[in-house]
C-alpha cells in the first residue's frame, strides 16, 4: 500500500493565504483571471481584473511577523521577479496591451490582511 503524499505545513499555509487573499479580493470587486501562472523566471500568485485594470497580485505569508512583515518580505529581487514573469504573461495575451498595476497582499499567522495597490 503507498503512503499518502502530505505538503510540508508551509505549503499549506501559503496556499491557504492565496486562497484568503482571492477570496478578499474578489469580495473587493475584483476578477480572477489566473492563478499560479508559471514562467522561467518565477510564478505570478494571482492575475486579476479591476474594472479595465490587469493587476498582477503578489501573495505573501508570513506566521508572525518576527522577522519583519509580509509586506515587507517582497524585495527587489522578487519585483524583478514577478515583472519579467509579468512580461512573459503578457506576451500570451492576444489584445492589446492593458492597464495593469502590481499589488501585494500580506497575511499573518493571525489572520491580519494587508493590501497595498500598486506596490511596486
Amino acid at each position: 500500500m503507498k503512503a499518502l503524499k502530505t505538503k510540508p505545513a508551509h505549503l499549506i499555509s501559503g496556499e491557504q493565504a492565496e486562497q484568503k487573499a482571492c477570496d478578499f479580493l474578489i469580495a473587493q470587486g475584483l476578477i480572477l483571471v489566473e492563478r499560479n501562472f508559471r514562467s522561467p523566471y518565477g510564478e505570478l500568485d494571482l492575475i486579476m481584473m479591476d474594472g479595465v485594470t490587469l493587476v498582477i497580485v503578489e501573495v505573501r505569508f508570513r506566521k508572525n511577523a518576527k522577522f519583519g512583515s509580509a509586506l515587507e518580505s517582497v524585495t527587489y529581487a522578487k519585483q524583478v521577479k514577478v515583472s519579467a514573469t509579468t512580461e512573459v504573461y503578457l506576451s500570451t495575451l492576444e489584445s492589446e496591451m492593458p492597464r495593469m498595476r502590481f499589488d501585494v497582499v500580506g497575511i499573518l499567522g493571525d489572520g491580519d490582511l494587508q493590501w497595498v495597490k500598486n506596490a511596486f
